[in-house]
């Protein structure tokens, strides 16, 4: 009994030391260094680990180029819907008949009005024909007129040209004829003295006297004809004052009406180019009754009820969604990030909708991302106080969604510089950007800028 005892007392006591060595790993070999060791040479090797810097922005998708985003279609003019021909989610080609329009205004409310405008074009090329064609013999008759003057004043000219041969041949003659006056008064003065002296006898003197008697008239003759040649050159000359004066009033005549008929024609083009022009517009008028689809895609959010409803200029109708588009990604960037992005710039997106494991760090580790390229960085801020950076589709790689729609959201990742992970936990801890870079141009080839 008293070894029994013993042996109790013996294992009582020893029960609180091995409690205690159990605890607290009395007499074992602690591994808790090698540990310790091996988690600091991971550490290290992991700081060691290259990361990709990038810059995060939420954006949305979009498209790429103007036209293929969603185009309202709105009218050019005021009417009165009086047919659909779709209703909204219709897939339509370009050149479809959307709606059709009725005229509302008076001015076009005549169904002939087109050929009414026609007829009154017709009259006034006419009319221009007509007053062309007065001018054109207007100016025929001003040439004829100078040709009559030209003809005349030679006529005339010629006229003078023989009395003044005339006259100088009239004025031989009174020469002639006062010689022979004198000779013949100074034989009747020395016949008349021998008469008296009774060297004569009275026949001879009468002859004297008959002869002189002829010799005065001859005389007289001469002088009047002299005179009557004077008068016919100062009558010629009066005559060709008036031909000339006549035929300039004819030929100034001609000329005024042929420049009012130059008028009457020019006029006549500026109301039929006014014409043309009312012409030209009511035919694109009329055209504008149908609105047809600009392009091909679905129609969407019609703002106008039914029919016979009234729409005023510029009002919309519809919208067309594009079916093929050209997708892109609109991001916003802090101003702090955007001397960071240049086009060209490599981007990975998370579109809303599609799963994703992200690993920022490691793209090529990431699953359920997409590749894209900067195509341009807007200069000026927008209203929200960041830049719009327009990203397409990169053309290797993953393919972007068929899927994906206009206005899904887009996380975008945009890739940088490569660096230790070391550095950029330096980096933020103390605040610094990312490194600043450009491209090479090939591949992911990066350069640091001085």
């Amino acid at each position: 009994m008293r070894d029994i005892q013993r042996t109790m007392e013996e294992n009582s006591a020893s029960v609180p030391y091995k409690a205690f060595k159990a605890v607290y790993y009395i007499g074992k070999v602690s591994r808790i260094r090698y540990w310790l060791i091996g988690i600091l040479i991971t550490i290290c090797i992991g700081l060691m680990l290259p990361w990709t810097q990038n810059v995060r922005a939420i954006g949305s998708v979009t498209t790429l180029y103007q036209q293929d985003r969603p185009q309202e279609l709105n009218t050019i003019i005021p009417g009165r819907i009086v047919k659909w021909y779709v209703k909204e989610g219709d897939y339509v080609k370009k050149g479809d008949t959307l709606v059709a329009l009725a005229e509302v205004k008076d001015a076009y409310l005549d169904t002939g009005l087109i050929s009414r405008t026609r007829e009154q074009m017709m009259a006034k090329m006419n009319s221009i024909t007509a007053y062309s064609t007065k001018a054109g013999a207007m100016s025929g008759q001003a040439e004829a007129l100078r040709q009559a003057r030209d003809l005349k004043v030679q006529q005339l000219q010629n006229k003078l040209g023989q009395l003044s041969l005339k006259l100088l041949g009239d004025s031989m003659d009174l020469v002639a004829a006062e010689n022979a006056f004198n000779i013949a008064e100074e034989q009747y003065r020395r016949q008349r003295i021998m008469r008296d002296s009774g060297l004569a006898s009275l026949v001879q003197l009468e002859q004297r006297n008959q002869n002189f008697q002829m010799a005065q008239a001859k005389k007289v003759s001469a002088s009047v004809k002299l005179t009557n040649t004077r008068t016919d050159i100062v009558n010629t000359r009066l005559e060709l004052s008036q031909v000339m004066q006549e035929y300039s009033e004819k030929i100034y005549k001609s000329v005024g009406d042929k420049a009012s008929a130059e008028s009457d024609v020019a006029a006549g083009r500026g109301e039929l180019a006014k014409l043309s022009n009312q012409y030209a517009n009511y035919i694109v008028r009329a055209s504008q009754y149908y609105i047809l689809a600009p392009q091909d895609g679905q129609v969407v959010q019609a703002s106008k009820a039914g029919i016979n409803e009234m729409v005023k200029e510029g009002d919309k109708i519809a919208e067309i969604v594009p079916d093929k588009v050209h997708l892109a990604v609109e991001m916003f960037v802090r101003p702090v990030d955007m001397p960071l992005l240049e086009p060209g710039q490599k981007v990975r997106f998370i579109f809303d909708g599609f799963p994703a494991i992200v690993f920022s760090g490691w793209p090529s580790a990431s699953f359920g991302t997409f590749g894209g390229h900067i195509v341009a960085i807007e200069s000026s801020v927008s209203a929200n106080g960041k830049f719009r950076v327009l990203v397409g589709e990169d053309s290797v790689g993953k393919r972007w969604p068929v899927e994906l729609k206009m206005g899904a959201g887009a996380r975008s990742i945009a890739l940088l510089k490569n660096v230790p992970i070391w550095y950029e936990l330096w980096r933020n801890i103390n605040g610094f950007p990312p490194d600043y870079y450009k491209t090479t141009g090939e591949g992911d080839d990066k350069k640091k800028k001085k």
